[in-house]
C-alpha cells in the first residue's frame, strides 16, 4: 500500500512516500481503507521527534492519527462492525509507527465509530482527535456546566471550534481568544463574546467585561498564555490545558488545574456523531490536499492560524 512516512527525524524534507504491506486485522481488529485523514499539529510534532520521550517510535514511521473510511475486513472475533461500514477514528496507538496518512489501516474497538451520515469523507476525518481532545477537557477536565463562564483560547483553531460549540450546546457562557480576522467565524460558532488579544492582553479584557473573573479556562496555547489565564480566573476556578501544564502554580493560586492528552474513546466518539447528526456541531475544512501534498499540509499547519481543520483525501 501507499503511504506517506519518515524514516527519521527531521523537517518537512524527510516526508516521502512509502510502499508498504497492507496490514492484515487480528482476530478482534479491523482493516479500514482510509478515505481521508486529518492533519494536526501533533503531526509534525511527531516528524520533528518531540514526543520521541514521550512514547515509543519504530520506523518507518507512517503519520496520522485521523482517519474516516469504510470497513474492507474484519478478525473474526469482531462484532462491532463489518465490511462495508463507513467509520471514523482517532487512531493513536501505543506505539507511534502505524497512521492515517495510508490506503490501509488496521484497528481495534476503542479507536472507531460510525461516520456520522451526514459527513463526506474528508469533513468525518477533521473529528475526531479535535472533537475528543474538546470533549475531555471540558467534560472530564474543567467539568463544565451550564452557567459557567469559560474562556477558551485559539477559539478559531480545529479544537477550539469543536470547543466553543459543545460549550455552548453545555449551557455554558463562552468567551474566545482571535484575532480580528477570524471574529465573523466565531460568531457563527455561536461565541458569547471575543476578546481581541492583538488589541489588549487578553486578562485586562476579561477583567474589564467580568471583574469577579471566571469560572473556567481551557488553554490551546500554553506558555505564558496559560500562566496569565490564572489572573483571568475567579477563585476555585479550574483551567485544563492540553500542553504542559505547571500544575503548582496553579494550585498555589487556588485554582484547580488538570492536564488532558486526549484517548481513544469510542463511546464519547458515539456520542459527537450524534451531536454532529442533529446539527448540534458543525465542521469547518480550513484545506484538503491530495496525500501525496502532506508536505503541504504540514507546512500549513506550522504556520498557525487557520481556520477550522486540514485534511488529506486518498
Amino acid at each position: 500500500m501507499k503511504a506517506i512516512g519518515i524514516q527519521r527525524f527531521g523537517g518537512r524534507e524527510v516526508l516521502e512516500i512509502l510502499e508498504l504491506p497492507k496490514p492484515q486485522p487480528g482476530p478482534h481488529e479491523v482493516l479500514v481503507q482510509v478515505r481521508a485523514a486529518g492533519v494536526n499539529p501533533v503531526d509534525w510534532k511527531i516528524r520533528e521527534g518531540l514526543l520521541e520521550g514521550r512514547l515509543p517510535h519504530a520506523f518507518p514511521i507512517v503519520l496520522g492519527w485521523d482517519a474516516a473510511g469504510v470497513v474492507e475486513a474484519v478478525g473474526e472475533k469482531v462484532h462491532y462492525a463489518k465490511p462495508g461500514d463507513a467509520v471514523f477514528a482517532y487512531c493513536r496507538k501505543d506505539v507511534i509507527q502505524d497512521g492515517t496518512y495510508a490506503e490501509y489501516i488496521v484497528l481495534r474497538h476503542p479507536h472507531l465509530a460510525p461516520k456520522p451520515r451526514n459527513l463526506s469523507f474528508e469533513e468525518a476525518a477533521a473529528v475526531p482527535l479535535a472533537a475528543l481532545t474538546a470533549y475531555q477537557a471540558l467534560f472530564e477536565g474543567i467539568k463544565l456546566k451550564a452557567g459557567d463562564k469559560v474562556l477558551i483560547h485559539a477559539g478559531a483553531g480545529g479544537v477550539g471550534g469543536f470547543a466553543i460549540q459543545m460549550a455552548k450546546d453545555a449551557g455554558a457562557y463562552v468567551l474566545a481568544t482571535s484575532s480580528a480576522r477570524h471574529h465573523d467565524y466565531l460568531r457563527g460558532l455561536g461565541v458569547d463574546e471575543i476578546v481581541d488579544y492583538t488589541q489588549t492582553p487578553f486578562v485586562a479584557a476579561v477583567r474589564r467585561a467580568h471583574p469577579e473573573g471566571l469560572d473556567a479556562v481551557f488553554d490551546t496555547v500554553g506558555g505564558q498564555t496559560q500562566l496569565d489565564s490564572a489572573e483571568a480566573l475567579k477563585p476555585g476556578g479550574r483551567l485544563t490545558s492540553i500542553l504542559a501544564l505547571k500544575e503548582d502554580f496553579f494550585r498555589h493560586r487556588g485554582i484547580e488545574p488538570a492536564y488532558v492528552f486526549v484517548r481513544p474513546d469510542t463511546d464519547q466518539l458515539s456520542r459527537i456523531k450524534d451531536m454532529l447528526e442533529a446539527g448540534r456541531l458543525k465542521v469547518k475544512l480550513a484545506a484538503v490536499f491530495p496525500l501525496e501534498e502532506a508536505a503541504r499540509a504540514h507546512e500549513r499547519i506550522e504556520a498557525g492560524h487557520t481556520e477550522g481543520k486540514i485534511v488529506l483525501k486518498l
